[in-house]
């Protein structure tokens, strides 16, 4: 290959791709701005694999889809395992400051707590999506405004 189209190659493909970041980074949400590292109360739940995680993320569009309206927020499961929650907002006042994501997040524990997954599980009143979303095996949840705004939030 010559040193031109190596060279072009370089400048086309994303810094994501030499930098070790995310994949997602610049495609599905700009670079991320904030982040946090939550310590949750639980571990993975042992019925959690996957399909569970691919399932909760549907039915949240399930839901949505019912509402009669557009959807202000798009949530999809990446990474090889699914285990990266990714939220971007559809319109610039959703998602654009982390009090608004945090209380999305509070609203998604309702959604966790009736997911088929985890309707068998025991699960504390004190749980919160965070810790939920450990349960169900997601590793990071990203967030964003979907124009210049992200967080991400790993979980341990």
């Amino acid at each position: 290959m010559s040193f031109l189209r190596v060279l072009l190659l370089v400048l086309l493909l994303p810094s994501a791709a030499f930098a070790g970041e995310s994949q997602h980074e610049g495609y599905y949400y700009p670079k991320i701005t904030s982040s946090e590292v939550y310590k949750a109360k639980t571990r993975v739940w042992p019925k959690s694999d996957r399909a569970a995680r691919i399932g909760f993320v549907a039915q949240d569009a399930e839901q949505k889809s019912a509402l009669g309206y557009a959807p202000r927020y798009a949530m999809f499961a990446k990474g090889d395992d699914a285990e990266k929650l990714i939220v971007v907002a559809f319109d610039d006042a959703t998602l654009g400051t982390i009090y608004r994501i945090h209380a999305l997040m509070a609203e998604l524990t309702g959604l966790a707590r009736v997911s088929p997954v985890l309707k068998d599980a025991d699960l504390e009143d004190t749980m919160n999506f965070y810790d939920l979303a450990k349960l169900l095996g997601f590793a990071q949840i990203t967030v964003s405004d979907g124009r210049k705004f992200s967080h991400r939030i790993t979980i341990r």
